[in-house]
């Protein structure tokens, strides 16, 4: 039984947490360019084939093109899914993951490059979670570099009143 695309009722076998709601899913396919699973976006994570489940804001950029969606997590995985016919999922994704941001702003660092400063929702939490993105060649072990990171979130926190 095939389900319309955008539809909000899941095919048999493919289940999400009870506390998300669907907004999306969509057939994926594997390399063969057979069913592969589902990808199902609600309103608190994305779900992958095989049941991964990625929360919005652990996603830093999900990108489609003709093959379908690219993610990039904030711990830098990468995950591809192809996705012949998206539906609906391409603006629910990009609706998600913006909504998930609260705020993003890079602020250089002193002589040494800079350093993007990124607070996002998490479900259930009264406080977001921060998270550093260095510049390119920048080393985030690099403890001098971590404290003037420390110092530009505080300065940014204030500024927000966060």
């Amino acid at each position: 039984m095939r389900f319309p695309i955008g539809s909000r009722r899941l095919p048999p076998g493919v289940e999400v947490d009870p506390r998300d709601r669907v907004l999306a899913h969509a057939e994926t396919a594997g390399a063969d360019g057979h069913d592969d699973g589902h990808v199902v976006a609600t309103d608190r994570a994305l779900y992958l084939p095989g049941g991964t489940r990625l929360p919005w804001y652990l996603i830093d950029r999900g990108e489609w093109d003709e093959e379908g969606l690219r993610l990039l997590t904030t711990d830098g995985a990468r995950h591809v899914i192809r996705v012949p016919e998206p539906g609906r999922l391409p603006d629910v994704v990009r609706e998600r993951v913006t909504w998930s941001i609260l705020v993003s702003r890079h602020v250089e660092l002193p002589g040494r490059g800079g350093v993007r400063l990124v607070a996002r929702r998490v479900p259930d939490q009264e406080q977001p979670a921060w998270e550093f993105v260095f510049d390119e060649g920048l080393d985030p072990d690099d403890p001098g570099l971590r404290a003037l990171a420390e110092q530009a979130l505080e300065s940014l926190r204030r500024s927000y009143g966060i």
